[in-house]
């Protein structure tokens, strides 16, 4: 079972045991209320009607509020929880002026006090324990599936509960003789009613018109600001429909990260929101910023990318406070030089708007790789005779074990690979060095060798 269709049978449940409580409790008020002439316990007995059709409305509701979005609720169907809450509250602030009127009309006329017997008292203490076990169970239920629905439910019974306390005060003082007291009981019942709907009815309505529940934001962006790779957070904008957050944030991430790291972002921020928040539904918008530490290749490799251009082999070196920059342009083979000049000449107009006019930029062009060339591995013999040649060159030099050689036929002319060892303390510089030049003679040494791949390793390294 989902966690949501737990929490729908968790409110379910919840709704439906209170249906049959109200019911047995309104009808039994009523009747003694009217039996014994009391306006407040007659009053009480409405409240609880009303409660009785919030509750059905209730249990309606969160059957139809837990409903995933579709294609006319894009934000699901939560919010049909707020309309309910704030239309049941709408009700309880009617029957709080009825009553309001007519204990100002008894209290004006002076109305006898009503009959005083056991009954009235045995009724409201069961009511109390009745409602103050709904209550609980209810504002339990409401807080663990963040239901307005369910919250605006508690909040009715645990009005029940005062307003029965008040039925009884009111009762005992008419049985001391002073007969206002049932009126002035039912006054305090409907001013209860009224102080205890106003929160929920600010609560709900807040809710409709999308405020953002108080430190949810900040929350959130904790939560997002965690993820690595987030620089900063320009804008957060958070709304409630049901139980669920809706965030929608905007967030700066590094120009230099591929379109794939971006989306591990997106994935980690979503998680990190949940589990902040749980229920949430995070809209990431992702905006390519440039840091305060980015190089001078990152920023020309960003300058390429952003013209669809490949490029590689980037070099960048200062001649006093001079910029020389040289970069190597892949473009297709077949294409007429002119347009491949264009090409170029563009790319270094951007990079000079990027690093200023007196920048030195050189581009040489090249043409495009094919991205899946044709081939075939080449015989044994060639392979022996590329191994031994490998060897040899290697011997006058700092690398050795050349092993793993393979050499494939394309088109374009033979491609070897090959890997082979140096010691674990020479510098990255200085292996790259010795290897480049073992593929220059090799190259040299066969002129139908188009291109060399080594892989340089330590000792005992697999």
């Amino acid at each position: 079972m989902t966690a949501a269709s737990h929490d729908t049978g968790k409110k379910t449940t919840v709704a439906a045991i209170s249906v049959l409580a109200s019911g047995s409790l309104a009808l039994a008020k009523l009747a003694v209320g009217i039996a014994i002439g009391s306006l407040a316990l007659i009053s009480e007995a409405l409240h609880s009607s009303i409660d009785l059709i919030a509750t059905i409305v209730t249990w309606a509701v969160v059957r139809v509020s837990d409903r995933p979005a579709d294609d006319e609720h894009h934000y699901g169907h939560g919010k049909f929880e707020s309309l309910s809450a704030l239309g049941v509250t709408a009700l309880l602030y009617l029957l709080a002026g009825g009553i309001l009127v007519e204990a100002y009309s008894r209290l004006r006329e002076g109305t006898p006090p009503p009959t005083i017997s056991a009954i009235p008292f045995i009724v409201l203490v069961i009511d109390i324990v009745v409602n103050y076990w709904r209550a609980r169970a209810l504002h339990r239920a409401a807080r663990e599936t963040r239901s307005q629905a369910l919250e605006a439910d508690a909040l009715h019974f645990a009005s029940d509960m005062l307003g029965s306390f008040a039925v009884i005060a009111g009762l005992l003082l008419a049985a001391f003789g002073f007969w206002w007291g049932d009126a002035a009981a039912a006054i305090a019942v409907a001013l209860m009613i009224g102080f205890l709907g106003l929160k929920m009815t600010r609560t709900t309505v807040e809710t409709l018109l999308d405020r953002a529940p108080e430190g949810v934001t900040e929350k959130a962006e904790i939560a997002i600001r965690s993820v690595p790779g987030v620089v900063d957070i320009e804008r957060t904008r958070v709304r409630m429909v049901g139980p669920t957050y809706f965030i929608e944030t905007i967030a700066k991430v590094p120009r230099t990260y591929p379109i794939d790291r971006v989306e591990e972002i997106k994935r980690a921020a979503q998680q990190a929101v949940r589990e902040a928040l749980g229920d949430a539904d995070l809209t990431f918008t992702a905006v390519p910023v440039a840091r305060d530490n980015e190089s001078v290749r990152e920023r020309i490799m960003v300058i390429a990318r952003n013209s669809g251009l490949a490029v590689h082999h980037v070099t960048v070196h200062a001649l006093d406070e001079k910029l020389i920059v040289s970069i190597d342009l892949e473009v297709d083979g077949e294409m007429p030089l002119v347009e491949a000049h264009d090409i170029a000449q563009h790319l270094e107009n951007h990079v000079r708007e990027e690093f200023g006019e007196d920048v030195e930029v050189d581009t040489h062009i090249e043409p495009l790789e094919p991205e899946l060339p044709h081939g075939t591995d080449a015989p044994g013999e060639r392979v022996a005779t590329i191994r031994t040649a490998l060897t040899e060159i290697a011997a006058n030099s700092a690398i050795h074990d050349i092993h793993n050689v393979r050499v494939r036929n394309t088109d374009a002319g033979e491609i070897v690979n090959f890997h082979c060892r140096a010691a674990p303390s020479m510098s990255v510089i200085n292996v790259h060095q010795s290897v480049d030049e073992i593929e220059r003679a090799l190259r040299r040494a066969f002129p139908t060798i188009k291109r060399v791949i080594s892989h340089a390793e330590p000792p005992h390294a697999r």
